[in-house]
This record gives C-alpha cells, sequence and structure tokens, in this order.
C-alpha cells in the first residue's frame, strides 16, 4: 500500500472515529474508546462500499451501509459487553433485538445516516482521485 492510501485511509479514519464519538456526545450524552475504534473502522468500510457499490443506487448503498454497520456493532458488542462485561450498551428492552447487542430502530438509525456518509463518501473520493465512485483505497 502506497503512503499516499495509508494516509487517505488515516484521514477516513480519524474521521470516522471523530465523526462517531461526536454523534454519540448528542445522541447519548457520553461514548466510550471503544466506539471510537469502532467508528473510524465503520466509517473506512463505508467509504470503501460507497465505491465498490458505485452502480447501485443510493437506497441500495444505505442498505448496504447499515447492514454493515449493524454487524460491525454486534461483533463489538459481543466483545464489549458480553464477553469483556463493560456494558458500553443494552438494547434488551428495544424492539427486534438480538442478544441486547443490536435491535431494529438503531438499524433503521444507521440506514438513515448513511444517506450524508455516502455524500461525504463521494465528496472525498472526488477530493482524492478526482472522482465520485469507484473502486479506491
Amino acid at each position: 500500500m502506497s503512503r499516499r492510501r495509508i494516509a487517505q485511509a488515516a484521514i477516513l479514519y480519524a474521521m470516522g472515529s471523530l465523526g462517531y464519538c461526536l454523534l454519540e456526545l448528542f445522541w447519548r450524552g457520553y461514548t466510550h474508546w471503544s466506539m471510537v475504534v469502532t467508528g473510524g473502522f465503520c466509517f473506512v468500510l463505508l467509504y470503501r462500499m460507497d465505491g465498490d457499490f458505485a452502480g447501485w443506487p443510493l437506497l441500495w448503498r444505505c442498505f448496504a451501509g447499515a447492514t454493515a454497520a449493524t454487524a460491525i456493532e454486534f461483533s463489538v458488542g459481543c466483545i464489549v459487553n458480553l464477553i469483556l462485561g463493560w456494558r458500553v450498551w443494552d438494547y434488551s428492552g428495544m424492539p427486534a433485538q438480538l442478544l441486547g447487542q443490536v435491535c431494529l430502530p438503531f438499524y433503521l438509525l444507521w440506514f438513515l445516516l448513511c444517506i450524508p456518509v455516502m455524500e461525504v463518501t463521494g465528496r472525498l473520493r472526488r477530493l482524492f482521485y478526482g472522482r465520485e465512485r469507484g473502486k479506491a483505497l
């Protein structure tokens, strides 16, 4: 991987980490360091997915993004909440939940959040590569 791509990945990761941390602070009033790490990873993945699925309509890219983010949230939740017992979050009281780690309302929220995220990733791709969609990073 070239230095340029490493720098771009670091920028994307930092943006996702900071963005998700701020989103959680606004939404819940607090966050956990594990969510900062997870947010960065999710943003890099959503950036990549937006490029890989360039031919898909926005709503399908948002569906794929929400599904990926929810899968990451479930994986991280199983580790930090169920295995390590850190109690970062618990969706047990929410409708359509799975082991208290993910639930339908937050999946739908991820879907809606993917709409502006896909716009941002497209703009970043134009900034990095001079094109809107397509494989990069």
